[in-house]
């Protein structure tokens, strides 16, 4: 599906990698090494397909697309070498995480590079409102990761706090990346801001397929739990503690509160959020997010490069890992 999905932005996206590499280089061996490094364990790159599919139905790809879509590949990067610090993760995407292979120092650091280089970009280049897009994105994370390691303390979390969380900690930067591809593009002030709304809502359904995946969700196989481990209050369990009995609610918060690593206990708080419907309401308010997103790219034209942007939205909520 994926290439499908790039065949429209197949040259751009090829151009794009190499002026991304050249964007990461530096004067020291040691940071060559690991943003070599980092390169090589690239991921699926959804952002910067994003910006150019949101520039193609805005507007055109030019030269502007290119630098917001470096800029909002820089700033994710750095926002994941930091996430493994603060998770204290030893991989990602099957690879060694760059705190594992050079200690937290050394990551938080190369962390800090990555989002320097992203707004020095801009800066660069006289993107003043791409700045001011990306800067606000990662104000937006930062509150986002705050407000969630607070409330996850007291496990108080209502469906309206649970959705500002994910607004910000997760939607913030593919809105971003597609309000950057529409304004690189030179679209109405309307439509940039349609292109906002859309990243957001498409970024939310993102994360609530993420937190299915906890749970074992369709065809990823055995839960994880490592959300429960990590006393992360997601949609199907804030919606299992409002339906269930004092009793059960109770029983749940102390698993989640006290035994996180006991596989068995969190096992028992999986099959709950099961059978109350938990993991059901999920996917219908996931679907609900898309099927949003996917009204508002009616009003642009049809053409191929809106036809991958919607299969991108059906991948983002379908994938499997």
């Amino acid at each position: 599906m994926l290439n499908k999905i790039k065949k429209p932005i197949k040259a751009e996206l090829a151009e794009f990698e190499y002026r991304f590499r050249d964007s990461m280089r530096s004067r020291v061996p040691l940071l060559d090494r690991i943003t070599y490094y980092i390169v090589k364990r690239k991921g699926k790159q959804l952002r910067p397909m994003f910006v150019f599919l949101c520039s193609a139905i805005a507007g055109k790809i030019n030269d502007r697309s290119y630098i917001a879509a470096a800029m909002v590949e820089l700033l994710h990067t750095a926002s994941l070498v930091h996430d493994d610090v603060v998770d204290d993760s030893m991989k990602r995407r099957g690879m060694f995480s760059i705190n594992a292979l050079w200690k937290n120092k050394i990551a938080v650091l190369v962390g800090d590079y990555l989002l320097s280089r992203g707004l020095l970009i801009a800066l660069k280049n006289n993107e003043y409102e791409q700045l001011q897009i990306l800067s606000e994105a990662v104000q937006n994370m930062s509150e986002g990761e705050l407000l969630q390691i607070e409330k996850a303390r007291r496990l108080d979390i209502s469906e309206e706090v649970y959705f500002d969380i994910i607004r910000q900690k997760t939607a913030s930067l593919i809105a971003a990346a597609c309000k950057a591809g529409a304004a690189a593009a030179g679209a109405t002030s309307e439509n940039i801001e349609r292109m906002r709304l859309f990243g957001e809502k498409i970024g939310i359904a993102f994360q609530i397929k993420d937190d299915l995946f906890d749970y074992g969700e369709d065809t990823i196989g055995k839960p994880t739990g490592i959300d429960i481990k990590e006393k992360k209050m997601t949609l199907p369990l804030i919606y299992t503690l409002n339906k269930v009995d004092g009793k059960t609610k109770r029983r749940i918060i102390k698993v989640v509160k006290h035994y996180g690593t006991d596989k068995e206990k969190v096992n028992e708080v999986i099959d709950i959020v099961a059978k109350s419907g938990g993991l059901a309401y999920a996917k219908e308010i996931m679907l609900k997010y898309r099927s949003e997103a996917l009204q508002i790219l009616e009003i642009f034209p049809e053409n191929e490069y809106r036809e991958s942007l919607e299969t991108l939205v059906m991948y983002v909520t379908d994938r499997t890992k």
